[in-house]
């Protein structure tokens, strides 16, 4: 009885971490909301959360139960398509730690320039609703991904 058990609890060991392709696709076929994770190699709050927010079992079950997660390294050279629309990155040449188009879009403040960790918080029609710039505890995740 133990044996069978055990892939329901292993499926809530991890974030389900959609790419923006993916999170395309899941909001055509069923709404949701949604939670992105800007981060950069080098964001030592970005691994700190990856290591106690995004480890706990209570913010894990939240973001699989009630949002679509989807994790962005912030300076990937990737092209994304999304919506109709084509975004890369342009800073290469120009920034020593060049920034992606969808985290400028998403996660920018007026007269703040963009800074890591950024995690956005985006309702059922794809609006944003929250934005954190800083490390968020387990704790505070939690209060974060409430309604």
């Amino acid at each position: 009885m133990l044996l069978f058990s055990c892939p329901a609890r292993a499926q809530e060991n991890h974030i389900n971490w959609l790419s923006f392709e993916q999170l395309e696709d899941s909001l055509a076929t069923q709404p949701k909301k949604v939670f992105i994770d800007f981060y950069a190699d080098w964001c030592a709050y970005c691994k700190k959360m990856d290591k106690a927010a995004f480890r706990d079992s209570r913010v894990i079950s939240k973001l699989n139960n009630d949002y679509y997660a989807v994790k962005m390294n912030a300076e990937t050279t990737d092209t994304i398509v999304f919506g109709g629309e084509t975004f890369v990155n342009n800073q290469l040449k120009k920034k020593r730690n060049p920034t992606h188009e969808i985290p400028l879009l998403l996660a920018s403040r007026e007269n703040y320039p963009f800074s890591l960790p950024a995690i956005i918080v985006l309702n059922q029609k794809f609006e944003v609703t929250e934005r954190y710039f800083e490390y968020l505890s387990p704790m505070q995740m939690l209060e974060a991904l409430e309604d």
